[in-house]
This record gives structure tokens, C-alpha cells and sequence, in this order.
């Protein structure tokens, strides 16, 4: 996310904002991007043991053992899973620390370590317009 002002952008965390001259009805302008799920000087991937933990309604809350490289996306776990018939087909959500993790980022880039556990639930994730 940036912030600009009178074309400027607003890049210093520690600067008050009237010292760009901002005051009562003054208009800023937000722009969001898309976060990115890749970092160009990624380490070499390593393999991660996790367990996928189903909700009570899914496979009455199993614990699902896997290993695979911390560079795969949630889309390849899912994948897996299915694959492997350890899920059903269908749309799913993974919950990593309270977090819903985006189908095309990585373990790693989601902060997934080794032992950790990761939540299933069916689902999807739709974003409202307005």
C-alpha cells in the first residue's frame, strides 16, 4: 500500500502527516498492490512435515500427515490431498495461525514450519465488490 498527496508519495512512516501539508478535507490517494506470493532471493526449498487437520463435518476431524517442499503453493497441497483420495474433491480454505492462506502463495511464504498443523475446511473465499 502507498499514500499520495498532491502527487507526492508519503514513503516516511515517521513523519507527521501535516508535514505534507495535509489538513481537514485534504484528499489522499491509497494505492493497494496485489501482494506477491514469490521473493526473488528465496533459499534453496526444504522439505516441511505438517499435518492437515479436518474439520469435525470433514472426515470427522482427521489428522492428515504430509511432507513436501516448503516452496509448494497451497494449490499443489490440495492437490495432493485430493489426489491421494486423503480428500474428497471439492473447494476447500486452509487456515495456517488463524490466517486463510491464498491457494497460489507458498507454505513458505505463508511462515509454515516444520510440525506445524494446517486447518481444512470446505469453502471458498469470495471477495465482495463495493
Amino acid at each position: 500500500m502507498s499514500l499520495h498527496y498532491a502527487g507526492i508519495e508519503m514513503e516516511d512512516e515517521f513523519r507527521n502527516i501535516s508535514e505534507y501539508g495535509i489538513r481537514e478535507s485534504s484528499e489522499v490517494v491509497v494505492f493497494l498492490s496485489t501482494a506477491t506470493c514469490r521473493n526473488k532471493d528465496e533459499p534453496p526449498a526444504r522439505r516441511l512435515r505438517v499435518v492437515v487437520e479436518t474439520s469435525s463435518s470433514l472426515l470427522n476431524a482427521a489428522k492428515i500427515p504430509m511432507e513436501m517442499k516448503d516452496s509448494c503453493s497451497v494449490k499443489e497441497l490440495k492437490e495432493q490431498l485430493v489426489s491421494s483420495k486423503a480428500l474428497p474433491v471439492d473447494d476447500y480454505i486452509f487456515i495456517h495461525k488463524q490466517r486463510i492462506m491464498r491457494e497460489s502463495c507458498s507454505l513458505r511464504w505463508h511462515g509454515v514450519e516444520n510440525g506445524e498443523s494446517l486447518y481444512v475446511f470446505r469453502g471458498t473465499v469470495t471477495r465482495s465488490s463495493g
